[in-house]
């Protein structure tokens, strides 16, 4: 997928289109799957949903473990720890994580849409679709098996709301795009 720079804009209502999008509630395309936190057994936050390249329509879904009491949790930066999901529809969750049919729950806020534009020459935004990512750290592309993609990198400095990626943090999320699996992880400075 070819890189694409992300913006936001406040929706006066809630969206139920199968757009990108972040806040809100998931547009499922299935049968809903939210993710449970391997620690604490409670519902993960949305943060948002990303539509995915091709004919067909398929979403996907990012949630990451952020506690109403504001209760910090280890781990939300593992990609296979249990306390963050990304995944597609059609496609399934990891199984290092239990879902629950629920088709709402906690989330960062009211729905933001995703504005996209080509990157200029000289771009250097962090929150972006598609493209390679651009690492704070080291490279951690998934090694599980199969074929990877970089869906998202988000800064969470640009967010529309804050999220907990550490000190000036940025997220990655990649999918399988054989299975509908995906991963994400987040780095800070």
């Amino acid at each position: 997928m070819d890189k694409q720079v992300l913006q936001f804009e406040k929706s006066d209502v809630p969206v139920r289109e199968p757009v990108t999008k972040f806040g809100g509630q998931p547009v499922w395309l299935e049968e809903p799957a939210w993710p449970l936190s391997a620690e604490t057994g409670n519902p993960m936050r949305f943060i948002g949903q990303v539509r995915l390249p091709g004919a067909g329509v398929r979403l996907g879904y990012l949630f990451m473990t952020e506690e109403e009491d504001g209760e910090f949790v280890e781990g939300t930066w593992e990609p296979d720890g249990g306390e963050n999901a990304f995944f597609a529809q059609p496609g399934r969750p990891a199984s290092f994580y239990e879902v629950a049919p629920l088709e709402t729950g906690p989330t960062h806020g009211p729905d933001h849409v995703a504005v996209t534009s080509a990157p200029d020459t000289d771009d250097e935004s962090f929150t972006f679709l598609g493209g390679a990512p651009a690492w704070l750290q080291r490279n951690e592309e998934p090694k599980a098996p199969g074929t990877w993609e970089h869906v998202l990198q988000l800064d969470s400095c640009k967010a529309p709301f804050d999220v907990n990626f550490g000190d000036a943090g940025i997220g990655y999320a990649f999918l399988n795009s054989e299975t509908g699996e995906g991963r994400f992880l987040w780095q800070c400075a």
